[in-house]
């Protein structure tokens, strides 16, 4: 079994590189491990795609934050003598809260993963990206797509940096038109939030549909129309805590299948696990492909 370690060096604050290969080195023998060092975007699919393709068993560690491990997905999907995993040294970590109290630091744990267990998960599409988490598409995915500038400044933490992107959204307007359909659903309107679920968490901790799984082969929608300000802040509150059924029915729409699609009337946006994907079309499916994600041995993924 080969070990390849996936790197953004400039997670963390580019701090990170020399711990990771002390830890590697202690953990395990000689020629067992390689760290590979990204240096643009896509580099990390490239790298990870080349290793999943040579057929032999492999553990991908993706070394960053959501992004980095994005690009590992991508490149490993439909692989199955690869595995993926996540090292948290970046700033955004969401899919790992679905294992739970302390799963940032356990997943830092090199020993606990080397020999973890490992499930299949599955994967939604969108327009040829692949996602293992959230896509979101409302003033969500507008928050999503500008919050990086806000974590470069000092000082500004992670739930700061979204608090902060929110407001600069919100200056904006916090609808767009947009058509959607999922399922029996049909709505074309003013639109505040449209996510996704494979996955549990997004935007830095929001937990809309607390009883998504990665692998039961059904992705799970939420859907918020036209509503004043004052609505949608009497009521963020309960969405990002997962209690969407404690809403009114008129304010939040749901939905389990398998494919969600939507349009903007002028140039939109949709953010997969923290990507941005840019266009006035978008067709959301789940995919043929699914990814192994390994974990540290006495973790669950599921809710409860």
């Amino acid at each position: 079994m080969r070990h390849i370690f996936i790197v953004n060096p400039t997670a963390g604050r580019g701090k990170s590189v020399e711990r990771l290969e002390a830890q590697a080195k202690a953990v395990f023998a000689p020629g067992e491990y390689q760290l590979c060092c990204t240096g643009k975007a896509g580099d990390a699919r490239a790298l990870a795609h080349q290793a999943a393709q040579t057929g032999e068993p492999v553990r991908l560690y993706a070394c960053g934050g959501d992004g980095t491990l994005n690009e590992v997905v991508n490149g490993a999907a439909g692989c199955p003598n690869a595995a993926v995993t996540h090292v948290p040294i970046g700033t955004g970590n969401d899919f790992l809260r679905i294992f739970g109290k302390g799963a940032r630091e356990r997943f830092k744990d090199l020993a606990a993963l080397k020999d973890g267990p490992q499930a299949a998960f599955d994967l939604m599409e969108c327009n040829g990206l692949l996602g293992l988490d959230v896509i979101c598409a409302g003033i969500d995915a507008r928050v999503a797509a500008q919050v990086h500038r806000y974590k470069r400044l000092p000082l500004v933490g992670g739930s700061m940096a979204y608090i902060l992107s929110l407001l600069g959204a919100l200056g904006k307007g916090l609808t767009r038109t947009m058509e959607v359909r999922m399922g029996p659903i049909h709505y074309a309107g003013p639109t505040a939030i449209l996510c996704i679920c494979n996955g549990r968490y997004y935007g830095g901790g929001f937990c809309p549909v607390p009883e998504a799984m990665p692998d039961d082969g059904v992705l799970d929608a939420l859907l918020i129309g036209d509503l004043p300000l004052t609505t949608f802040t009497r009521y963020v509150g309960k969405y990002a805590a997962g209690k969407y059924r404690q809403c009114p029915p008129e304010l939040i729409q749901s939905w389990k299948g398998q494919e969600v699609t939507f349009s903007f009337a002028d140039p939109g946006l949709a953010v997969v696990d923290g990507e941005v994907v840019e266009g006035r079309e978008f067709v959301v499916r789940l995919s043929e492909k699914k990814v192994n994600f390994f974990y540290p041995a006495g973790m669950d993924y599921k809710p409860g």
